[in-house]
């Protein structure tokens, strides 16, 4: 059964990078928004915010509660994981270009562009799709290791 929570655990990884990945892939198509559809202002970047299911524990502490007691069995609740807590709007200040025959130009004739910075969006892309391959080797590992286990059953 500990490999039941082994699995919730790693899909818990790739369900948060998936939702990271659609976040950057949206601020990215966004970039150049200079008013949303409700007309107030360019788009915001959005981040997403994770959180440990357990809480956010130390790992020994997350340890000990996984063995019930000194040689005992191994506990099989699920408990370890990721989970996206929100979609946060990332609060920087927007960009400015002097463009006075832009309808969406103030008094002074600047328009605010949205804080999206490709260079940003790519290293978070880059990071999500490591820790979405980090994910790929745990899961293949657990598969090579319920294997291994069935193999000595026979």
């Amino acid at each position: 059964m500990a490999f039941v929570s082994a699995i919730d655990t790693i899909g818990s990884g790739f369900t948060a990078q998936q939702q990271r990945l659609d976040i950057i892939s949206e601020n990215i198509v966004n970039m150049n928004t200079t008013r949303t559809e409700n007309g107030e202002g360019p788009y915001r970047r959005k981040v997403v915010v994770f959180e440990a299911d357990n809480g956010g524990t130390r790992f020994r502490d997350v340890l000990a509660r996984t063995r019930n007691g000194r040689g005992g069995r191994w506990n099989t609740e699920p408990e370890a994981g990721v989970r996206v807590v929100e979609v946060a709007e990332d609060p920087s200040d927007f960009k400015l270009k002097y463009d006075p025959s832009d309808p969406d130009a103030n008094e002074e004739g600047y328009v605010e562009l949205p804080n999206v910075n490709l260079v940003m969006e790519i290293t978070d892309g880059m990071a999500a799709s490591q820790a979405w391959s980090a994910n790929v080797t745990a899961f293949n590992l657990l598969k090579s290791v319920i294997s291994k286990g069935l193999e000595l059953g026979k």
